[in-house]
């Protein structure tokens, strides 16, 4: 059996994974989920897919995926990002996943749009990048089929690069309805439930899922503070990278 375990909040690592190879869904931004009632066997394969934020896994993404018990089972790693770069997370996903009693024998670095700067990478993955994806799969597929459980070798740095301190935390309108998705949608309860314009900036990751699902256009990024990461970003995002393989 084939099990996807995703951290997506807005869809586009989902996109990825499903690209790849469709299965089970074990959503890990969901704050409610027993994790540690997770368990695979060593017939069964994981596609572990996360979004890379600043080089690295999300933290929250990373305390879950500890929690379940790989049992064995093959896993492949897939990294997601904006186009700017990531770093480190692939070798921090492979570490996370052997702690968790998995085994790495793939592993898969992919577009999707940014989340945040959403000019860059936008509408990815494309056709283009689909097609790439299920040919990458039938690769990963032949591997897992002749049984080779390599580790593959994979980029980045042990110790991992600093996370960064600075989360962009969405503001809410005056067109907020006080409907409550957002509250109900976000990974980490970080919206008081009794007054969704609230956002508590401690807990909040920046992850843009409240702004992708408010069906009203409410929540949005600082201004000020998203054209100075897309001034950023421009340099380093300017050119269309692709997707790449790992075994």
């Amino acid at each position: 059996m084939v099990y996807q375990l995703l951290f997506s909040p807005t869809g586009g690592t989902r996109a990825v994974a499903d690209a790849l190879a469709t299965g089970p869904v074990i959503d890990l931004t969901d704050c409610d989920a027993d994790f540690s009632a997770v368990q695979l066997t060593a017939e069964d394969v994981a596609v572990i897919a996360v979004p890379s934020y600043g080089g690295r896994v999300p933290e929250i993404a990373a305390q879950r995926l500890t929690r379940v018990q790989g049992g064995s089972a093959r896993a492949v790693l897939v990294c997601v990002y904006g186009n700017r770069a990531y770093e480190d997370t692939l070798v921090e996903l492979a570490d996370l996943a052997a702690a968790a009693g998995f085994r790495v024998v793939a592993a898969v670095a992919a577009l999707a749009e940014h989340s945040i700067a959403r000019m860059y990478a936008a509408d990815r993955p494309d056709e283009a990048d689909k097609a790439v994806l299920g040919t990458l799969w039938e690769k990963i597929r032949a591997k897992l089929d002749a049984g080779d459980d390599t580790v593959p070798a994979l980029p980045g740095q042990r110790p991992y690069k600093p996370r960064g301190t600075r989360t962009m935390v969405p503001r809410t309108s005056k067109r907020c309805v006080a409907c409550g998705r957002c509250t109900l949608g976000c990974p980490v309860g970080a919206i008081d439930p009794r007054d969704p314009r609230r956002t508590d900036p401690t807990r909040c990751i920046g992850c843009m899922r409240c702004v992708q699902i408010c069906p009203v256009g409410a929540r949005q990024p600082d201004p000020d503070a998203l054209a100075a990461l897309v001034q950023h970003l421009e340099p380093l995002c300017a050119d269309r990278k692709e997707n790449e393989l790992f075994l």
